[in-house]
This record gives structure tokens, sequence and C-alpha cells, in this order.
């Protein structure tokens, strides 16, 4: 059986100058953004006694993003807020101005007019763009990568986008996407890849993502925790991981958790480039082909990887076992215990942690992070079961078995 790869951060620190994108008063501003939408709920905290107690830890809190805007993942954070932010640019207004009530009305029609955006996604970023689009009458052409379920490709098509699996990885999708935008009036790329000269909105898609880490923030103060002691967050390009750890070393300064990214193996791009060590990003291509879709990347968003070497304490490389029995843990969990959907890009971060605090073969990383009984741990299940029949088989039928 595959293993579980890591490394201790030993990148030499950059000026930190990308931290600013995750400001607190940035991230107040797409919060309130998220909350003028009818739709808008925070999204449960679920606190996992039973199975803290069971692994040593002290605390086990698990972010579901299940019920996000009724899509099943958070990705629509991100690119609801780009298209504000973008707008607002645009037609030289503040961001706070771009209210749901603004957004759907005829004045934006008068200072806007209509753009069509350009993605590229596994299917819940794709979804997410399509369903603001939609919302927002906008456009949306969705491009994914070879290897998509019809499910995912269903469920964009819904929201009015126009949307094709492509015979090509998730990178290569960003540039048709980037390409297409370019060839077309009014085109516009919202893509979480940041790459020389396209920063602004991969920036703002992760602030988009901080409305969740600060609706954690706030529910984990509610619950009598001023702070965690430890965050899993998982990867794709870096985006997610970026917006959490960013939020959370500028909410706590002085004193941060500790920070573990974790990634799909086939494409560990922010891993190797931890095991290079020398601070420059690394790029890992090929099929990418991993339950783990939604971390099916193998380029680095340039943003995150500025803001993850300087924040991160450990980078784990995990193959497909280890996010299945993170799946089937939540959905099955300790007497007492709420259950959690989560789904395959998801779950990883119970697979890990569960994996660390039950087999002596992983001590030597436990150790290092300073996992014992006194943590407090926060994750993020960013999905739910948004390939369902992909989710029963594993959760139900045993796919990807661990070893123990």
């Amino acid at each position: 059986m595959d293993a579980i790869k890591w490394v201790i951060n030993q990148m030499p620190a950059s000026d930190d100058k990308q931290l600013g994108v995750m400001s607190l008063s940035s991230i107040e501003k797409a919060r309130a953004f998220h909350a003028s939408f009818p739709q808008y709920s925070i999204t449960p905290l679920a606190r996992l006694c039973g199975m803290a107690q069971r692994l040593g830890i002290g605390e086990l809190f698990v972010k579901d993003e299940s019920y996000r805007f009724g899509l099943n993942a958070f990705k629509v954070l991100g690119g609801s807020f780009a298209m504000a932010k973008y707008i607002a640019q645009q037609t030289g207004k503040d961001v706070s101005e771009m209210t749901y009530e603004y957004l759907t009305g005829e004045q934006l029609k008068k200072d806007f007019g209509q753009a069509t955006f350009f993605t590229a996604t596994d299917g819940n970023h794709g979804r997410g763009v399509a369903w603001a689009a939609n919302k927002l009458g906008q456009k949306a052409v969705v491009h994914m990568p070879k290897g998509s379920t019809k499910t995912r490709f269903d469920n964009i098509a819904r929201e009015g986008a126009q949307v094709t699996i492509e015979k090509m990885n998730y990178d290569d999708c960003v540039r048709l996407a980037a390409k297409e935008a370019g060839e077309t009036k009014n085109g516009v790329i919202v893509q979480d890849t940041a790459w020389d000269g396209y920063e602004d909105i991969p920036g703002w898609i992760m602030q988009g993502y901080g409305t969740m880490a600060a609706e954690a923030a706030q529910q984990l103060r509610q619950m009598e925790v001023n702070r965690p002691t430890h965050i899993f967050v998982q990867a794709g390009v870096g985006s997610l991981a970026g917006a959490v750890v960013g939020f959370f070393a500028n909410l706590f300064p002085n004193d941060p958790p500790k920070m573990i990214v974790m990634e799909a193996q086939v494409a560990d791009c922010l891993y190797q480039g931890a095991v290079a060590g020398d601070g420059k990003p690394r790029i890992v291509d090929g099929d990418l082909q991993t339950i783990m879709a939604g971390l099916a990347c193998g380029e680095p968003n340039t943003l995150s990887w500025d803001i993850l070497r300087n924040h991160v304490t450990a980078f784990v490389s995990c193959p497909d076992w280890v996010s299945a029995k993170g799946m089937r843990m939540l959905a099955s969990p300790v007497k007492g215990d709420p259950a959690v959907t989560s789904g395959e890009s998801g779950a990883v971060g119970m697979g890990v942690l569960s994996t660390l605090m039950e087999n002596d073969e992983y001590s030597e990383l436990r150790q290092a992070i300073g996992l014992d009984k006194h943590s407090k741990v926060l994750m993020f299940s960013t999905e739910g079961d948004t390939d369902p029949d992909k989710y029963r088989k594993v959760v139900w039928g045993g796919e990807y078995p661990t070893a123990y």
C-alpha cells in the first residue's frame, strides 16, 4: 500500500507580501457580500467529541460545507465574490455596493451589461461560477478535464452554463479557458490558479473562501474555543489552503495554529516544492487521476504558494486510501457525534489525522507537529457527496480499503 509522505517546512521565508490578500478587513467585505444572498446561511461546524477522545486529542471540529448555498461544496464562495469584485472594478464602485439585490437588478444591466465568465473545473468551482453567473444574469463557459463524471457535468449544465469535458488534464483546461476568454468580447477568466499577470481574480477568489474560515473562527469562539492549535487543510492549486492559512495567520499573528497542508499524491506540487526546500514552486504533470478530483491540480497558485511557504508547518502527500478512510469515518461517527457527508476531496483531513494518531509508523510526524491530548484540531470538509455514485462505492462498497 502506498504510504503517506510528509515533510516539515524548512523553506526560507519570503517578504510575505501576499499575506495582505487575506487581511481581516478584506474578509469582512467578502462575508458581508455573501450574507446579502437570500440563499446564505452559516454552514455547520461539527464538534466530534467522541472521535477526539478515541483518537487521543483534546477537540476535533469539522466545518461541513455540504450545506453551502444548496450546492454541496464551498467553491461558490470564491467564484461569486470574484465576479462581484470584477464588476465593481469595471463600474467604478466598491465591492460593498455589490449586494445581491444590485447584482440581480435592472441597474446592473445599465451599469455593466453582460460578460462571459470562463473557467476550468473538476466540478465544484465550475458549478459555483455557473450558479453565480445564472443568478446575476451573466454567461458562463466551463471546461472540465478528462475523467470528469457525468453527475458533475450535469450539475453545471443545469445552471445554464456552456460546459464541455475535454481530452486534457485540469491545468491544460485552465489554459484553454484563458485563451477563449482572451478571444471573446467581454470574456473574463475566473480561475483560482494565479500566474504572472493574472493575480487579481485569484486573490479575490481566495478572499471569497475567507468567508468559510471566518465563520469557523466565529463558531469556535461561540463554543468557547478561542484558538485551534492545529488546522488541517487540503490543497489542489493551493488557493483554499492559502486562504485558510492566510486568514488564521492574520487572526492570530503572535501565536498562529500549526498549519498542515494535504494533497493528493499524484498532484502533490506543494509537497514537492517543500521537499526541494528552496522556496520556489514545483509543477507536477501527467493525467493526475485520483479520487480526490478537486485536488487534481499540478501547478500551484503563486499567491498562495507565497503564503504557504511562510506559514505552513508540514506538507503531506496522500494516496487515495487516506481520503476514502476519512469519508467512512465521518459518515459513520463515534456514537453521539454528528455524521458528516464528506466527499473525496473533503475527507482527506480526517484520514490523515486518524492515521497519524493510530499508526506508529507516523509517530515522527505526529510528534513533529505536536499532536497530543491537548490538541484542538480544525479541518474543513469542503464538499459533500458531489459524485453520489462514487461516494456510495467508497462509503458503502468499501472501495480503496486501508490496511489497518
